[in-house]
């Protein structure tokens, strides 16, 4: 071969690009093309990194740059499945003003907005499934975590009505609950040793055990518990309405706010009477407290029928 084909085929081989499989493959790589406006390889690299196990730091960081870069190429769509995966692994993140476009900032305000609300619930389930495990301290954290970041800016019309005003309310006693009962008791001071007595002296038999008491509104101290859910049905529009239309049940709620019994007072019809039974068992408040321990309350509920 001549030198001048030698030369020529030289030439070429500098000239030739290397592949983007050559490239190093690292978030830091993947940053600096996106900061040279070299999207499409930027994204390349991007989508090789989220196919394989990371933290949820560098999960977010790789997910993010996956959204800058497909708004930069305009595939809208694509970019905020990328922003609702960000807000699946780390809720509380927004891009800062300083890193971002005003545009960004707006379409990750707005998925967050949809996505959030799902994020909490989820959030909620986990740490109500950590306190019926009775791991108390997990659970306050996790409530802590749902309260945050219901708090989020992003959320402040959503959080104000329901469903997550009803799950802040939740979220809130359950935490309340979980404090107070990982908080661990106080050491009972050491008794003072006691010399063996020269007469056997008769053993009284253990007195019984008494059960919690009931506290109701007439109580000194008693904060009354606070209806989270409590429905009745519809009064059946071929049963006559009595005459005074007025109605009573009785409801013991326990220390987690649930229903324990439920009897009628005053009855206004049979019917209507077994369904409000049924009914007043399903429901569920925040519970009473006293000196900020929750208690058992006896509650009359007045059932009012429209003439």
């Amino acid at each position: 071969m001549s030198a001048k084909y030698c030369a020529a085929a030289i030439l070429i081989l500098l000239l030739t690009p290397f592949p983007a499989a050559a490239a190093d493959n690292t978030l830091a790589t993947a940053r600096d093309l996106y900061a040279a406006a070299a999207y499409e390889d930027a994204l390349i690299i991007l989508n090789q990194l989220s196919e394989a196990a990371h933290g949820p730091d560098e999960e977010r960081a790789i997910q993010q740059y996956r959204a800058f870069c497909l708004l930069a190429l305009g595939r809208n769509a694509d970019a905020e499945q990328a922003i609702a995966a960000v807000v699946a692994v780390q809720p509380r993140y927004q891009p800062g003003e300083a890193d971002v476009s005003p545009r960004v900032r707006t379409t990750f305000a707005e998925v967050r907005r949809r996505v959030l609300p799902t994020v909490i619930q989820q959030q909620y389930a986990i740490a109500k499934s950590s306190y019926d495990r009775k791991n108390y301290a997990e659970a306050s954290e996790r409530f802590n975590y749902v309260l945050d970041v219901m708090n989020d800016p992003d959320l402040r019309a959503a959080a104000a009505q329901p469903p997550l005003a009803d799950l802040r309310t939740l979220a809130t006693g359950f935490r309340d609950l979980a404090v107070t009962a990982s908080t661990p008791p106080p050491a009972p001071p050491k008794p003072e040793p006691v010399p063996a007595p020269v007469v056997p002296v008769a053993v009284p038999e253990p007195a019984a055990i008494a059960a919690p008491r009931i506290y109701n509104a007439s109580d000194r101290g008693i904060v009354p518990p606070i209806a989270v859910r409590q429905t009745l049905p519809s009064f059946p529009s071929s049963a006559a309405v009595p005459k005074q239309a007025v109605g009573v049940i009785e409801v013991v709620i326990d220390e987690t706010g649930a229903v324990e019994q439920a009897l009628i007072r005053v009855p206004l019809n049979a019917a209507f009477d077994r369904q409000a039974i049924i009914a007043a068992k399903a429901w569920l408040f925040q519970p009473a407290t006293m000196n900020g321990v929750p208690v058992k309350f006896r509650k009359a509920v007045q059932v009012n029928i429209a003439r």
